[in-house]
Formats: structure tokens, C-alpha cells, sequence
């Protein structure tokens, strides 16, 4: 079944808060965005773009994505501070075991 209202699906359009005349719609769209001085362009990008004045909101799961691909840390192993070395327990003479 296909309810109009689910919470979890989100809207088809909505409208444009730029210039509250056009509607939103989802579409995907080249994305450019800057890593240190380098330009990166990502094609098929989902987006929000009015019908009107063009505006663009992108998907924030999409954007969140993108910003943990392109981070530099991505995939480097991470660095863990080393384990302290247990240290030799002191025998008690006086303990029955350890004589």
C-alpha cells in the first residue's frame, strides 16, 4: 500500500522559500564544490531545484556522504595510543604462593 502521508518518504515538491512562486523538485544535478584548491564536480548529485528562480537545496544524506568520502582522514587507519606494558608484579615474600 501507498499512503500519501508516510513520515519516512519525503515530499515529491514543496515550495520555493527564494522566490514563493516556483515548486521544488527533486532531480539530480552536477554538484561542484572546493577541496583545498582543488574543484571537485560530482555528476547525478541529488537535488532540490525550483521551477521558477532555479535555487538548489541539496540532500542532506547526499551532502553528509560526500563530506566523509572527501574527508583526507577517510580510510587511514586510526591511531590508537599505545597500550601500557603490564608491569611485573612484586612478589611478597611473605605470601605462602609466591615462595
Amino acid at each position: 500500500m501507498n499512503d500519501m502521508n508516510d513520515n519516512h518518504l519525503p515530499p515529491q515538491s514543496f515550495p520555493c522559500k527564494e522566490c514563493q512562486a516556483g515548486v521544488l523538485r527533486p532531480t539530480y544535478v552536477t554538484y561542484f564544490t572546493w577541496l583545498d584548491e582543488e574543484l571537485i564536480t560530482v555528476p547525478n548529485f541529488p537535488a532540490w531545484v525550483c521551477d521558477v528562480c532555479g535555487r538548489r537545496e541539496y540532500d542532506e544524506r547526499a551532502v553528509s556522504w560526500l563530506a566523509t568520502l572527501l574527508n583526507p582522514e577517510t580510510g587511514r587507519p586510526t591511531r590508537r595510543p599505545p597500550r601500557p606494558h603490564p608491569q611485573a608484579t612484586k612478589r611478597d615474600s611473605s605470601h605462602p604462593l609466591t615462595k
